[in-house]
């Protein structure tokens, strides 16, 4: 059995505000997620194992450094997206730059709360790109602005002061925790975002695996079947959740 979910405030689960981003709520979505599998008659609690992609592949590493249940973790092209929003892009973000931002924030906050609606930051995939738009922005807005990804609940925009939780809360500051149970870390061969899956692989104690996929980028693991390493990804779980 596979249980696919939606972080809480988004897509199809509930949650107020809409389209709040949370490294603590998302970390923990991944436990509830566990407490729904545990419970039914036909789970065996002693083999259940999480697959995060992109984003998600952060939370659950967070989630199963301290939630034991978890008996193996693999990612793909995993981002930490809390790493991202408190030092920038390789760590490119300015001490006085990350100021700004939060003084941004907190005057994000009273208006906010002035509003009763919270505002969203820009489309991280925006509509209408070319040859000129950041190519980050253009390889999502390939996916998520298309036919290929598009869906309505997907819009690539959280809360403007989600910024604020997500630099205050480290992802990953305990994932040698996470052994002895297995870790997997699927990347893209040029995928731009390897080296978060890099750092991790190496915090990480073992038993742990780092798998590349030749030729391919980030968003190329998210549909293309022809690259996704089904193969190695039920080799893992087959050995380590027998």
């Amino acid at each position: 059995m596979a249980l696919a979910f939606d972080p809480s405030y988004n897509g199809y689960s509930g949650g107020d505000p809409r389209h709040v981003s949370s490294a603590d709520v998302f970390t923990e979505d991944f436990s509830a997620a566990v407490d729904y599998l545990g419970t039914r008659d036909f789970v065996n609690r002693d083999r259940i194992g999480v697959v995060g992609m992109c984003g998600s592949g952060g939370f659950a590493l967070s989630a199963a450094q301290v939630d034991r249940r978890i008996k193996a973790v693999a990612t793909v092209v995993m981002y930490d997206i809390a790493r991202i929003a408190s030092e920038g892009w390789q760590g490119s973000l300015t001490a006085g730059e990350r100021g700004a931002m939060l003084d941004a924030i907190a005057e994000q906050r009273y208006a906010d709360f002035e509003a009763h609606a919270p505002a969203l930051t820009p489309r991280g995939a925006p509509i209408g790109f070319d040859e000129n738009t950041n190519p980050f922005g253009r390889e999502f807005g390939e996916f998520y602005s298309t036919p290929r990804g598009y869906h309505p609940n997907s819009i690539t925009q959280f809360t403007l002061t989600s910024g604020m939780s997500l630099m205050n809360f480290p992802l990953l500051s305990k994932i040698e925790w996470i052994s002895p149970r297995p870790i997997l870390f699927v990347v893209g061969e040029k995928a731009h975002s390897r080296y978060f899956s890099e750092d991790a692989y190496e915090l990480a104690a073992e038993p742990k695996e780092f798998h590349a996929v030749p030729n391919a980028g980030h968003v190329d693991l998210y549909d293309r079947t022809d690259l996704l390493p089904f193969g190695k990804l039920e080799e893992f779980f087959s050995k380590n959740l027998a």
